[in-house]
């Protein structure tokens, strides 16, 4: 159960020196705008996924006049995670004290949800964001498809660079093609049967929030469902020279979310968009919680901006059922007082000018 004790951020943004010792379900971090509440939350995200929900670059996230900053967790479970970060020397990651040479051992340890203004992207950005969330799924119950996912990057990046050429050198291409294809084969199986587990628990979620008549979700995984990947790649031949990259393949795979034969997204409003993206994200938390028995740590930021206090309160009863730990953000205390169950009290802390305490 990935469950945050301790939380220790040091010059993120405005967040100087802040030590948090949170509670295990509900978290409310109220404040005005600008005094660090989403810095906060994006300090634990940095943890999770190794990258910032705001920024491309992790050097932004340094205080001004700082040359480093730490963000450090202890989990429940005994775990440590923790991170640094220089303007000269780059990052280190350590879990348990140990230095990483990549995120994929702190991820599992705390895998990470956000729901905030971005996350309505999910529906109407690239296909790489629909992507990254199905494969956030695949990746923390399947641990052998990380390497599949790297090893089928790996090919693509080199197939890309010889179709550059002015000549392809076709014997070198088909050798990585061969390459391409076992790992994608690996690869699209796996996101079959993840989205297959996924889909029953999503309509659930999505019904449980919102109703919305002849929603269809669906898996596609990057080429023709009756063709080989292999033979796919052959009839493209001439379009991927010509483009300079391959067309086809598991770095084209998406979902597709549609009412009746319209995008959703050019259909639903503001709002029920809002409801199925957080079904969405809650439905993977329910399955990743029943596969391994793991629960997320969801962070919604300024969800009173996005979602009146009915629809508030259903979003807070699905994850008080999941019994996972929450940070949530809003400006005003009062903001959200009745979107949690009866009985469940959170644990509250007010931030201001980057600093944070507790209010008892």
């Amino acid at each position: 159960m990935a469950v945050i004790s301790r939380l220790d951020v040091l010059n993120v943004r405005n967040l100087s020196s802040v030590q948090l010792l949170p509670s295990e379900k509900m978290n409310v971090i109220y404040g005005d705008n600008g005094s660090g509440k989403t810095s906060l939350l994006e300090a634990i995200y940095l943890l999770g996924f190794g990258r910032s929900f705001r920024s491309q670059k992790l050097d932004s996230i340094i205080q001004n006049d700082k040359e480093e900053c730490i963000v450090f967790c202890d989990l429940a479970e005994g775990a440590a995670i923790g991170l640094s970060k220089s303007r000269r020397q780059g990052h280190q990651l350590r879990l348990m004290g140990e230095r990483q040479r990549n995120w994929a051992d702190a991820a599992r340890h705390l895998p990470v949800q956000i729901l905030n203004s971005e996350s309505f992207l999910l529906l109407e950005g690239s296909s790489k964001i629909r992507r990254r969330y199905l494969d956030w799924g695949v990746f923390h119950v399947e641990h052998d498809f990380v390497n599949a996912w790297r090893g089928a990057a790996k090919c693509l990046a080199h197939r890309n660079l010889l179709l550059k050429q002015r000549s392809p050198d076709r014997v070198q291409l088909a050798a990585w093609d061969y390459e391409l294809c076992r790992f994608s084969q690996h690869i699209d199986r796996s996101r079959k049967e993840y989205f297959g587990l996924l889909y029953p628990l999503l309509l659930q979620t999505v019904e449980r929030l919102v109703s919305i008549t002849g929603l269809s979700i669906a898996y596609a995984r990057g080429w023709d469902d009756g063709e080989e990947l292999a033979a796919s790649l052959q009839a493209g031949f001439d379009k991927d020279v010509r483009y300079g990259a391959t067309q086809l393949g598991p770095h084209r795979a998406d979902i597709l979310v549609k009412v009746g034969r319209a995008s959703a997204v050019e259909v639903l409003s503001r709002g029920q968009q809002k409801l199925l993206v957080s079904a969405m994200k809650i439905a993977q938390g329910y399955l990743l919680s029943r596969c391994s028995g793991v629960k997320c740590v969801y962070l919604l930021d300024d969800l009173p901006s996005e979602l009146d206090a009915a629809n508030r309160r259903r979003v807070c009863e699905l994850l008080d059922e999941l019994n996972c730990q929450v940070f949530m953000t809003c400006v005003e205390e009062h903001d959200l007082e009745k979107s949690w169950p009866p009985g469940l009290m959170p644990r509250k802390f007010h931030v201001e000018h980057g600093k944070i305490c507790e209010v008892v």
